[in-house]
């Protein structure tokens, strides 16, 4: 699996986004464009520590995140229509433009993270090495990026 700790690997994700249209549409799932730019700032936002999730999900939703965890940074790609938590669903519409400028920013403040960044806890998953955090960031950009086909 691609890393978005790498610089070709990051530049390739930069040249998909900037691809994407706002009318494009979604090859499978609901979101338009623009939620989907929104959608995929969160998960790199947890990473950074700046979206703080409640980690009281109950003991059920942690085993489960448990033994989905290395699903997450493995090499096979997410399968359409995989459910949202409900924390990262966007419903509301947003500026395309404005939404994939901060989608990009926030990519390269993640890329450009020294090698011996201390990331917090997953407060779903727990514990990832960087490797695993930027394999896992790649992957869901990547998913995002194939559902609208780019």
């Amino acid at each position: 699996m691609e890393s978005l700790f790498s610089q070709e690997t990051k530049n390739k994700v930069f040249n998909r986004i900037n691809q994407l249209t706002p009318g494009i549409k979604p090859e499978w799932g609901s979101m338009r464009a623009d939620q989907m730019l929104t959608h995929c700032q969160l998960p790199l936002e947890v990473s950074l520590g700046y979206l703080k999730l409640d980690p009281n999900i109950g003991f059920l939703k942690k085993l489960v995140f448990k033994l989905f965890k290395p699903a997450l940074y493995n090499d096979k790609p997410f399968r359409p229509n995989i459910p949202t938590p409900k924390e990262f669903e966007i419903m509301s519409s947003h500026d395309f433009a404005e939404e994939r400028d901060k989608l990009i920013a926030v990519i390269d403040q993640f890329h450009n993270l020294p090698e011996d960044y201390q990331f917090p806890d997953h407060p779903y998953f727990g514990k990832f090495n960087n490797e695993q955090w930027g394999k896992m960031q790649y992957k869901h950009l990547d998913h995002h990026l194939r559902q609208f086909g780019v």
